[in-house]
């Protein structure tokens, strides 16, 4: 059929792997690939993959790219991870008008981020 029916993969920039870790870890990703010396690492959470790549400088991270969903078994336990790690999301979970849960959240880069589940009727 040659449809696309995900996103495997994404890759963001970061200039300090280690916070950057620290942060997806937090949000429930565990390493796959890599650590925090590394120039490139993977987080891996069920099937999605976010790829970190060191840049030198923050001239180097593109902030205005957009926003990445993350689809969740949980919005709210997540939530609460990440409230508890310390993590500060724009706003708590919210039912939006297009029928899913979401919140918000920046990466420590800087990265558009929405961890969100479809609501059901």
């Amino acid at each position: 059929m040659g449809v696309v029916t995900s996103i495997n993969a994404v890759t963001l920039h970061t200039t300090d792997m280690g916070l950057s870790i620290a942060f997806y870890v937090a949000m429930g990703f565990r390493i796959s690939f890599g650590d925090p010396d590394a120039s490139f690492t993977t987080v891996t959470s069920g099937d999605c993959f976010v790829n970190l790549w060191l840049v030198e400088s923050d001239d180097e991270v593109n902030h205005s790219w957009g926003r990445i969903i993350f689809h969740v078994d949980n919005v709210d336990i997540l939530y609460q991870k990440a409230i508890k790690a310390g993590l500060e999301p724009r706003h708590p979970p919210r039912d939006a008008p297009w029928g899913e849960r979401v919140f918000p959240i920046n990466d420590p880069m800087g990265h558009d981020l929405s961890f969100a589940k479809t609501l059901t009727t």
